[in-house]
């Protein structure tokens, strides 16, 4: 049986990569801090599962990484730990270099020294992937899409941070040899996901009847992945990604900002109808635009197909519905998540 170690594991991707990993006869040591986007609740159905060993902690704390790497002796460490809300990092940097950049740093120290004093067909099956975002690349003009190569540009605190921890990987294989792999990956959305996102934010509040608030002209551009594909492509990387590389994940589904938030009220419409059978988008309020806003992003994933054979499953149109649907089945999950501090109010202005 394989072995990993989960950093952030209760989050939104990590907690779907977990799920469908012990499904698939994993057994995972789920590391995770819980800050505010930590859920337990997302594993509720792996309480009592022998193959999932949950354990509270902070993937800068070296003594107790060190403890589970020794203890549990995985196969590989899957780092999704980061704080990753673009809007947060305007409001308080500090918080996104400490996990992004020096926890980072403490995971590849930590993995590294576990990895030389490993056995030599385990050390040379070992594998750190680190997971990451398009965001680092900065911002597309109207033309083009990101591919591997695209020199870093990060524009807000938390790309910078995650550039810097992308580096920092890069840096652990050259020097020192560990056998690491990277993902960048393009807009996730689907099930369990923190609705300070837009999507469960706009889901959540057009629930509620309340304005739907869009940046600027609603007409920055993201290329939208369903969370079940990206997690399918993390696993692929790690079967049998080129030690070393880099591998953009993306949906092939460039859509403005203001298309999602009115694919959105359409699926609403039929599912969930307001009274007096107004519609959905005349919720839609634009607001003053986030700080630094980049314009477009866009994947180009072909590396992952040509190499590996990873595309995604899923339509835009699919991942969408089967969003707002889990969205309209779980609302005492999203309103115990709402029990805590965050009140859907903006952030980052």
């Amino acid at each position: 049986m394989q072995t990993l170690l989960v950093s952030g594991g209760a989050g939104f991707i990590g907690a779907n990569f977990v799920l469908k990993a012990v499904a698939d006869g994993l057994r995972v040591v789920n590391l995770d801090k819980l800050t505010y986007a930590g859920n337990l609740d997302t594993l509720t159905s792996l309480h009592g599962n022998a193959n999932h060993h949950f354990v509270q902690g902070d993937i800068g704390d070296r003594a107790l990484v060190g403890q589970l790497l020794a203890q549990f002796k995985p196969d590989a460490i899957v780092n999704f730990a980061a704080e990753s809300h673009v809007d947060r990092s305007i409001d308080g940097p500090a918080a996104f270099v400490h996990t992004n950049v020096v926890g980072t740093l403490a995971l590849l120290e930590c993995a590294r020294d576990y990895w030389k004093a490993l056995p030599e067909a385990a050390g040379a099956a070992f594998r750190f992937l680190h997971v990451s975002t398009d965001e680092v690349y900065g911002s597309l003009g109207a033309n083009g899409r990101f591919t591997e190569t695209t020199p870093y540009a990060p524009n807000s605190p938390y790309s910078a941070s995650k550039a810097a921890s992308d580096h920092l990987v890069r840096a652990f294989h050259h020097t020192y040899g560990l056998p690491t792999l990277t993902t960048n990956c393009s807009n996730n959305y689907g099930p369990c996901q923190f609705p300070e996102k837009l999507i469960p934010l706009v889901i959540q509040k057009a629930l509620a009847a309340s304005p739907l608030p869009v940046y600027g002209d609603g007409l920055n551009v993201r290329d939208w992945l369903f969370v079940g594909d990206h997690c399918a492509a993390i696993r692929r990387v790690l079967q049998a990604g080129t030690v070393g590389d880099t591998y953009n994940v993306g949906g092939n589904a460039e859509r403005t900002n203001i298309e999602v938030v009115k694919a959105i009220c359409a699926l609403l419409d039929d599912r969930h109808p307001l009274d007096g059978g107004r519609k959905h988008q005349t919720l839609i309020t634009f607001v003053k635009d986030r700080p630094g806003h980049d314009r477009r992003y866009a994947i180009d994933a072909g590396k992952l197909q040509r190499e590996l054979g990873w595309q995604p499953s899923l339509t835009f149109e699919t991942g969408i519905a089967q969003t707002v649907d889990w969205y309209l089945s779980n609302q005492p999950w999203v309103q115990r998540v709402l029990d805590g501090s965050y009140r859907m109010e903006r952030l980052g202005v």
